[in-house]
Formats: C-alpha cells, structure tokens, sequence
C-alpha cells in the first residue's frame, strides 16, 4: 500500500494557500462582481418592453450559455490578439469569467423579479413610487431573496471553473497544484490536496449562503 507522503502534504499546503488567497478568491469576487452587474442590466433589458433591447439581451445570454467558458477564454486570450487586442491572462480571465456569469445570472435574476407578485407593484404605485424606485425598494429586496440559492450556485461553480485561468497562464491554486507537481512528481497526492482546498472554500461559501439566506427572509412577502 502506497503512503502518502505527509512532508510534501504540508510543505506544499502554504503555496497552494497562497494561490487560492492572491488568486482564486480575488479572480471570482471580481469577477461575479462584475458579472452580476452586467446580469441586473441584460435581466431588465429581457424584462423591457422595447423588444430591440429585449432581443439583444436574448442573443447575448444564448451566446453565452450556448457555448462552453473554456472556448470563451480562450477566444478573449488566444483570439483576440489576431485582430490587434492584446489583454493580459488576469484581464483576460476576468473578462470571460465576467461575461459567462452574465449570461448565467441574467435569466436568474430575471425569473427571480418575475416570481414577485404584481401586487406588489400595484402597491407602490398606489403610494406614489415611479417605476425605478418601486423596483429598487420594493421588488429588488425581494426577488434577492429567491434569487440567493441558485446566484450562490453560480458563484460556487465559478470559484471551481477558475481552475481554466491556468491555461492561459494566471497564477491561481490550480496552477499552483501544477507546479508543485510537477517539481515532485507527486500529481495524485498534490491534486487531492488543491481538491480538498477547493471543497473547503465552496462549503464555506455555502455557510455564508444559507445565513444570507436567513438576512434577506425579512423581504419576502408573506
């Protein structure tokens, strides 16, 4: 039976760390930060009724979740340069990762005001609120609610899908695993390692979840 090698468990630990904290995190805070917001637009562009906006936002999300994040980076990394744009790999992953979570969280978002009921609209205007403030007070707060588990979801798969900015050269805990690796020629021990510290990142994320879930309890109409 094969013993794991414990020294090389721990000797490894600290840049495999390092690399989860200066680059993982980092990489998919910024990233479905501006990739939510990027979401909230095409979600309201989907609910407007002017249909050129609602039709482009139609084509985008398609775009996007019609074709796989690893071919999107690789067209803003690899592609891009063939017609004069040069972006960095860190840009560059956060680009694509930004516009995948856009695509993704768009129709979240969307599904998630439509569930608010209208009377809840009705309410507003009846005292006075335009359309942007009853939608900012009154139906926002509520449709975060319904919308946490599944946004939580998307954040959880993009903290695992940074993995894919290693192959255009970014510095995070999986290519970190790679070169630990292959300096110790040890890939099953150090892969098992950066697994374990992916899985406690995402069951942290998912604590943080379900208190986020107990805040925003209050907004929803009973």
């Amino acid at each position: 039976m094969i013993q794991p090698d414990w020294e090389l468990f721990f000797s490894s630990l600290l840049p495999l760390l390092d690399g989860a904290i200066r680059g993982t995190i980092p990489l998919a805070l910024m990233s479905f930060a501006i990739g939510l917001v990027l979401a909230l637009g095409l979600a309201l562009m989907r609910l407007s009724s002017r249909r050129w906006l609602s039709n482009i936002a139609r084509v985008y999300i398609s775009i996007v979740r019609g074709t796989p994040l690893l071919v999107q980076l690789f067209v803003i990394f690899y592609g891009l340069p063939s017609i004069g744009v040069l972006i960095d790999p860190w840009p560059s992953a956060v680009v694509a990762f930004s516009i995948n979570v856009g695509g993704y969280a768009a129709e979240v978002i969307r599904a998630a005001i439509l569930s608010v009921p209208k009377g809840q609209w009705e309410a507003a205007y009846m005292i006075g609120m335009s359309r942007s403030r009853a939608l900012t007070r009154i139906i926002l707060p509520q449709a975060a609610r319904v919308s946490v588990p599944p946004l939580s979801n998307t954040f959880i798969s993009l903290v695992k899908d940074t993995s894919l900015a290693s192959l255009i050269l970014v510095t995070e805990l999986f290519r970190e695993a790679q070169q630990v690796a292959s300096f110790s020629n040890e890939f099953m021990l150090i892969y098992l390692e950066a697994a374990l510290i992916y899985w406690v990142i995402c069951l942290v994320l998912s604590t943080g979840q379900g208190f986020l879930e107990k805040r925003l309890d209050r907004y929803v109409a009973r």
